[in-house]
């Protein structure tokens, strides 16, 4: 293997890519594109809950209810009401999520020790929404009744008003609790996948359809340096790719970058390296364009938006599925991701994740080399 012929290989593979700005282009301004899409429109942060409170008593005790729930950044609190045709008409028209009916007696029961109940009503079409704006409406009731029950309890006792406990919540590494700190950096993988997906994966097809494949073959060169040679040319796009995903991130979207630099570069390279050798070999099994781009889409960047922790959590998947996100190694980057911009990690506690991308990118790039040299159908 030499390097002068896989400079000649990659040279080649440049003019192609040059002479081609539609391609060029979209390899560039696609991730660009999907930064500020996914920054700026998909957030999974769940506040300003479109709310409505049913306070059928209007007591002093019930206004601070209200109050709590006003107070609070997760309740965009639409208007207080007494009936419930009023809850259901809203809810009909689709513009609230939630409903507080804080019920008649409601003080006269608390200070006779009755227990009484604060229902809520809430719209389940958006199971998630729902789910995550009950748990904060009961947390935010529960944490009144406390406060609540303690004060009159020393009331009672002559004592002064204090809470049984206090407690504090501190928040590591994503102290603002924003989605978009965890989104933006996993953003750099699914990129990576669509380049493989949409670029490499052509480039041997394209060579069969175009009848320079067995050109190629019968030249001197080696099947290694017909795969590093393409590898190259397309390596300098993702790594252009991986600076723009960065200096968005950072400047634009302002995420946090708690790592090195240098260990970031280190890990995209390894990841880009075996994302494009698996585009590589699909195009050589293919040897059409069109299937080439399907099995692409299909094998790279699908399972790399769904099945990585990009966006869905892989512990709430069924087991079978957990399984299979161990084949998939946009996982491990997208870990690798998430620990080097939020928790300020390195090589000492990721090296396990970065071996096994150097594993996944030895394993496809041997593959692609042995599918390329196989006999020319």
């Amino acid at each position: 293997m030499k390097l002068r012929r896989i400079r000649a290989m990659a040279r080649k593979e440049l003019l192609h890519i040059v002479r081609d700005p539609r391609s060029l282009g979209m390899a560039l301004l696609v991730p660009l594109l999907m930064l500020l899409l996914f920054g700026y429109a998909l957030s999974l942060d769940v506040d300003r809950i479109p709310t409505v409170i049913a306070d059928q008593d209007n007591s002093p005790l019930s206004r601070s209810l209200r109050a709590r729930l006003e107070g609070s950044r997760y309740f965009d609190i639409r208007g207080v009401t007494a009936t419930a045709a009023a809850i259901d008409r809203e809810m009909d028209h689709g513009r609230i999520v939630l409903a507080v009916v804080i019920p008649a007696g409601f003080e006269r029961d608390l200070h006779r020790s009755a227990r009484p109940g604060v229902q809520l009503l809430l719209d389940g079409s958006d199971s998630n929404t729902a789910s995550i704006a009950i748990n904060y409406a009961e947390g935010i009731v529960t944490l009144w009744a406390a406060e609540l029950g303690a004060a009159m309890a020393n009331q009672r006792a002559g004592l002064r008003p204090q809470a049984p406990v206090d407690g504090r919540v501190r928040v590591w590494y994503n102290s603002d609790l924003k989605s978009r700190n965890y989104i933006i950096p996993g953003l750099i993988a699914v990129i990576l996948m669509i380049i493989a997906a949409l670029l490499t994966s052509l480039t041997i097809a394209r060579e069969w359809e175009n009848g320079s494949m067995e050109q190629l073959l019968s030249t001197p060169l080696r099947p290694a340096e017909i795969v590093l040679g393409k590898l190259a040319a397309y390596f300098a796009v993702g790594a252009m790719d991986v600076v723009t995903s960065v200096v968005v991130g950072i400047w634009v979207f302002d995420v946090p970058m708690r790592g090195s630099l240098w260990f970031l570069a280190l890990t995209s390279g390894v990841f880009l390296f075996g994302a494009l050798s698996w585009g590589i070999l699909l195009s050589a099994i293919a040897k059409t364009q069109l299937l080439a781009f399907q099995m692409g889409m299909l094998t790279s960047f699908l399972p790399a938006f769904l099945l990585s922790g990009f966006i869905y959590s892989i512990d709430n998947m069924p087991r079978m599925m957990q399984i299979v996100t161990h084949i998939v190694p946009a996982r491990f980057f997208i870990a690798i991701l998430k620990a080097v911009y939020l928790k300020g990690e390195g090589l000492s506690l990721l090296w396990g994740q970065l071996l096994l991308l150097v594993l996944y990118g030895v394993v496809i790039f041997a593959a692609a080399t042995r599918k390329v040299g196989t006999k020319v159908a």
